[in-house]
């Protein structure tokens, strides 16, 4: 049946139009029939389908397959930095320990060496994350306890920072020292043992050495005084050997 505003009860019960029998036909309204039809085409054409949406759907898939290509290759490419970087990390750490334990064991013969006795020790502070806390310098002076670096008196600091610095000097050379009277807190021993190790065992260097001890300056290739005179300062260098030879000379002169 029509309804007023023409439009088909969607609950109404369809025929097999393709199957129906000829007393079933007769029995049809054609009016009726051709009204329902034109509705159904009428319906058809308001839910026409919208063919753009395959296009942007097209679109939007090669948009997608794109982008997935682009995370693949991204995901590739940081997967062979990140290889990269935890082969330098590995690197570093072998690197850094293998230095760590030369410049450690020769800071305890340089040690025992310039302070005629005792011991020091690098020691890593976190062993799982080396590169994170830092390294922990402790020292034993002759006949005294186990004390961390800033606990020394001064001349204690004196004699193991030099020890530290001939061991990183023995692991990797440096070409020049700047050295500003680092004897002031030593006694003459001590003086004359670094200043004899400076001279016989860092011939691959040059250290330029602050003093006033004459235990420091005596075995110097060149000496540079400095000196003032009328209110103004001058300098005077001088060769040691030179003036031995001189003195040499004339007590042989005077001799003969």
């Amino acid at each position: 049946m029509l309804h007023d505003n023409n439009e088909i009860n969607d609950t109404e019960n369809e025929y097999d139009y393709l199957n129906i029998k000829d007393e079933e036909l007769e029995v049809l309204n054609k009016k009726e029939i051709e009204a329902k039809i034109e509705h159904k085409l009428h319906i058809c054409e308001k839910k026409a389908p919208n063919l753009k949406v395959f296009q942007d759907y097209n679109l939007k898939l090669h948009d997608y397959k794109k982008r997935r290509k682009d995370v693949k290759k991204s995901k590739k490419e940081k997967d062979k930095i990140r290889k990269v970087y935890d082969n330098l990390c590995n690197k570093r750490r072998k690197e850094f320990l293998a230095a760590f334990n030369i410049i450690s064991y020769k800071l305890k013969e340089m040690y025992q060496m310039i302070a005629i006795g005792g011991d020091a020790e690098l020691e890593i502070i976190d062993s799982s994350e080396i590169f994170n806390e830092g390294i922990l310098f402790s020292v034993r002076p002759p006949k005294k306890s186990w004390k961390h670096i800033q606990n020394l008196s001064g001349g204690e600091k004196t004699l193991s920072s030099l020890a530290l610095v001939f061991a990183l000097h023995y692991f990797k050379p440096n070409p020049i020292y700047f050295m500003d009277e680092i004897d002031a807190a030593l006694d003459f021993k001590n003086v004359s043992i670094i200043s004899h190790y400076i001279k016989t065992k860092t011939s691959d260097a040059q250290f330029i050495v602050i003093s006033l001890r004459n235990q420091m300056f005596e075995l110097c290739d060149r000496m540079v005084g400095i000196y003032k005179t009328n209110d103004i300062t001058k300098c005077i260098t001088l060769n040691p050997y030179k003036i031995q030879d001189n003195k040499k000379r004339k007590g042989e002169i005077a001799q003969a």
